[in-house]
């Protein structure tokens, strides 16, 4: 099983996922952001976000299918996918069972967030950008995702929670 932790920047992705992967025996965790920073080294053209690239898109896929016949347990994959088209296509490639699962907080508190993100200070402005995005998305994103509310909700909670429901 692929649990995918979906949302936009700030909405407690990669904390939550961490705080499931201790509570799951036998899972394990992968971000696809791993494909896109080799994959700028590799490519090395301008693009302001590697999602645009085909390469990642299926890359990252694949390599999802790999670790899922690789291990028996869960895996647990934060990533944003606002593209609709991207995550079909993405999703339309797993051969395990996906969970999608979209965190989502209110924009005050995630912009409350990422303000106060000390650890990549430098993608502040890049992430504030994107709450638009996000917003734009919000409405098939909902259709096609298990929304969890995380506003006022620890990630330790919402990981809990999650746990108990697989």
């Amino acid at each position: 099983m692929i649990v995918w932790l979906n949302g936009t920047f700030g909405a407690g992705k990669t904390t939550t996922a961490k705080e499931l992967h201790a509570l799951l025996p036998g899972s394990h965790l992968f971000d696809p952001e791993t494909v896109g920073f080799y994959l700028r080294v590799v490519i090395n053209e301008p693009v302001d976000d590697f999602q645009h690239w085909p390469a990642w898109r299926a890359l990252t896929a694949e390599t999802i299918n790999q670790l899922c016949r690789h291990w028996a347990g869960p895996l647990i994959v934060p990533m944003s996918l606002m593209r609709r088209p991207y995550l079909e296509e993405i999703f339309s490639a797993l051969r395990a069972p996906v969970r999608h699962i979209l965190l989502h907080a209110d924009e005050e508190e995630l912009v409350r967030r990422i303000e106060a993100d000390a650890e990549e200070a430098g993608a502040r402005q890049w992430r504030l950008d994107h709450l638009r995005s996000y917003q734009e998305a919000l409405p098939w994103l909902r259709d096609s995702a298990e929304v969890i509310d995380t506003t006022r909700t620890p990630a330790a909670e919402v990981a809990a929670g999650i746990a108990k429901d697989l």
